[in-house]
């Protein structure tokens, strides 16, 4: 009985020194990542066919391994401002390695196409971790996020009238639309008498 109480003991003691020492050194294997600032707004209002060096933001690896990082964007679903597309950005660089505690900072182009729709704009712009796995593909976990915002502007006073009238448009549909087909149908009407006329005369038998 003695025996076993005492190999019982012993086999306690080998396992909690175990965990002491490798469970320290796996939860240090801990990859992060920051983002030097929160939101960027532009407040000069872009053209549409010009190439603007918007910011620049700094990546950093808060977690206690060295990785390769990428950048992206994202969007809010719900949101109401206009979602830039991928390839209106160019990142310089667009992957980079980093050391545990080491950060680099991206330069943000936007090129904005001539033919861009005027208004409000959102996109987040997010630093990530990029993960190699053993068949080769990547894997992106934990993410970072910096809120962009920027407006663009019309190109000329006929841009500027089509893109009002758009928005007085869509903000005020349906009710736009039933106005519309009464006002047609009241000039149909008026075209249609001012071509044809009716006599109606009563005769009595």
């Amino acid at each position: 009985m003695m025996r076993r109480l005492f190999v019982y003991l012993v086999s306690s003691m080998l396992i909690v020194a175990m965990s002491l020492v490798f469970f320290p050194l796996v939860a240090k294997a801990r990859i992060g990542v920051g983002i030097g600032t929160g939101k960027m707004v532009v407040q000069k209002k872009l053209k549409p066919g010009g190439i603007y060096t918007i910011s620049s933001v700094g990546i950093i690896n808060t977690g206690d391994q060295s990785g390769d990082y990428g950048i992206d964007i994202q969007y809010n679903e719900k949101q109401s401002q206009h979602k830039p597309p991928v390839d209106w950005f160019q990142f310089s660089p667009v992957s980079f390695h980093l050391k545990p505690g080491e950060a680099k900072t991206v330069k943000i182009t936007l090129i904005i196409p001539v033919k861009a729709k005027p208004g409000d704009y959102f996109a987040y712009i997010e630093g990530r971790p990029v993960i190699k796995q053993k068949t080769g593909s990547a894997m992106i976990g934990v993410a970072a996020a910096a809120k962009l915002y920027f407006t663009i502007a019309p190109a000329n006073i006929f841009q500027a009238i089509i893109y009002r009238t758009t928005a007085f448009w869509n903000k005020y549909s349906p009710w736009t639309w039933i106005v519309l087909v009464i006002i047609i149908l009241a000039l149909s009407w008026r075209w249609f008498k001012s071509r044809f006329h009716f006599q109606l005369s009563l005769t009595k038998k």
